[in-house]
C-alpha cells in the first residue's frame, strides 16, 4: 500500500478508487465504521475477519494519508477515535451498491438480514445515504436500525 503521496498509477476513476480505498481490508474498516459504529483500533481489531494488527495499523494510516479517514484523541486519553471524514462519508453510495451486488450475487449474503436497508438502497440509494451519512457523522452504526 505504500505510495508515493499524489503518485497515481494513472488517472483512471478505477484506478483512484483502488488505490485510496480499493484494498479488502480498508473496506472492511469502512464497513465497520458505517454499519457497526466501530470507531477505535480495539473495536476494529474484533471483526469477525480477523486482522492482523500490523494490517489494521497499515490501513487506518493509509485512509488517514487519503483523506478518508481522520483520528481524534479519545476524551480519557487512552485511544484514539477514528471517523469517516466528507471525502470518507461520500463512499457510502458505493457501498450501499456493493452491499445490492453482494444481496444479488451471494446466496448466503448477510444481506438478507437487512432487507429494509436493500430495499430502501434499490428505491433511493442517494435518498437513504444521505440519511446514514448523518447518522454516521454522529457515530452511530446503521445495522441494528435497519434489521429486518
Amino acid at each position: 500500500m505504500k505510495k508515493e503521496k499524489n503518485k497515481l498509477r494513472s488517472h483512471c476513476p478505477v484506478n483512484y478508487g483502488l488505490e485510496a480505498f480499493g484494498d479488502r481490508w480498508a473496506l472492511l474498516i469502512l464497513r465497520d465504521i458505517v454499519f457497526r459504529g466501530k470507531r477505535t483500533y480495539g473495536e476494529f481489531l474484533k471483526s469477525e475477519e480477523g486482522f492482523a494488527t500490523n494490517i489494521l495499523a497499515s490501513r487506518l494510516e493509509h485512509l488517514i494519508a487519503e483523506g478518508i479517514l481522520q483520528r481524534e484523541v479519545h476524551e480519557d486519553g487512552r485511544k484514539d477515535v477514528y471517523s469517516l471524514t466528507e471525502k470518507g462519508l461520500d463512499l457510502i453510495p458505493l457501498i450501499f451498491e456493493m452491499v445490492l451486488w453482494s444481496a444479488k450475487y451471494d446466496s448466503r449474503s448477510e444481506a438478507k438480514r437487512i432487507m429494509r436497508l436493500v430495499e430502501l438502497i434499490r428505491k433511493d440509494n442517494r435518498k437513504i445515504s444521505q440519511k446514514v451519512i448523518e447518522q454516521v457523522r454522529r457515530g452511530e452504526g446503521i445495522v441494528t436500525e435497519y434489521l429486518l
